[in-house]
């Protein structure tokens, strides 16, 4: 053998070893998040707490796992594809946040397990068989939103005790089950509902308009996609009209609406973490229950009620958990 054969070859040995560790280097498991929004608009997905929970139980992105986002940028239609889109890249989990993208989410996949972070009612949205036993590839959190619609209408009638006609802003198209609950609070509570249905900008005029015309005395505020999307407006359009707002999430309130009553969202996010935690480290969606949140929280604007003209009760405002000032 000469020294060239000898060199080539020993070159050839080293690096086999080298190659074959290459080849071996684990796969890193991939979430794929499906979203209504756009990137810019607010959406669950890109509050920091829920990345934060991930990165403190040891999931940091680009080292031990990669997320592929798709984003719908308002087109709700477009969700099946983008769903689509994520079972072809053969994604370990899929994160979705309400309604509409849980939907998409498990018409394209019976077997690719998918998390929730925001459902209304899980169950009778007829994403999950029941809490206990979900079964097939769906689990994650869901809100109580029906449950508690008697307790904001409660709290609306403590601040304005002699309500009787409250306006119903929902989206149009969309039937939450925010609206059952609603409906039965309100027939309990003696207060006539109106059901005002919005989808474009212009309807939101539309809306507060008929309410005044029907005289309602204070407007309960669905989170549903184009409310969110408009709002700002709504919140400017209750104070001109002097509508007080009851909404479901304390970010309203942050925005300008008057109170909310809700799950506190940073336990919610912090949850579904250990979700996506036990689905990437081998547990199977039909495993693990789905769980409702267990801690709630009353918000107030004070701002937002002396813009209306309003007097928040003592009682009320001790027993808020924050009072934005």
């Amino acid at each position: 053998m000469n020294r060239l054969t000898f060199l080539y070859g020993l070159a050839g040995t080293l690096a086999a070893p080298l190659a074959a560790q290459a080849q071996k280097a684990p796969r890193l498991p991939r979430i794929g998040t499906l979203s209504a929004y756009s990137p810019s608009q607010l959406d669950w997905q890109q509050r920091a707490l829920f990345w934060v929970a991930m990165r403190e139980l040891g999931w940091i992105e680009g080292q031990n796992f990669m997320v592929e986002r798709r984003w719908a940028e308002g087109r709700l239609d477009r969700l099946p594809a983008l769903a689509a889109e994520l079972v072809q890249l053969k994604v370990d989990l899929i994160l979705a946040g309400a309604g509409a993208e849980i939907s998409a989410a498990k018409r394209a996949t019976k077997t690719i397990p998918i998390v929730m972070a925001s459902s209304l009612d899980a169950v009778e949205q007829g994403f999950i068989a029941g809490l206990a036993r979900p079964g097939e590839n769906v689990t994650g959190v869901t809100s109580m939103t029906s449950e508690l619609s008697r307790k904001r209408l409660d709290l609306l009638k403590e601040t304005v005790p002699k309500i009787v006609r409250i306006a119903i802003l929902q989206c149009k198209g969309l039937r939450l089950p925010d609206l059952k609950g609603t409906l039965e609070a309100a027939r309990t509570l003696g207060v006539s509902p109106q059901l005002l249905d919005v989808r474009e900008t212009d309807d939101y005029d539309v809306a507060f308009a008929a309410a005044i015309r029907e005289r309602a005395e204070a407007t309960v505020v669905f989170t549903c996609y184009f409310n969110v999307l408009n709002a700002p407006r709504i919140a400017a359009l209750a104070i001109r009209h002097r509508l007080p707002t009851m909404h479901n999430e304390r970010w309203w309130v942050d925005g300008g609406g008057l109170m909310s009553y809700g799950a506190r969202l940073p336990d919610m996010y912090r949850l579904v973490a250990v979700y996506v935690d036990k689905i990437l480290k081998g547990a199977k969606p039909a495993d693990l229950p789905v769980e409702q949140p267990t801690k709630f929280e009353l918000v107030i604007n004070l701002q937002t009620a002396k813009a209306l003209g309003l007097t928040i009760p003592q009682s009320l405002l001790l027993r808020a958990d924050q009072v934005i000032e």
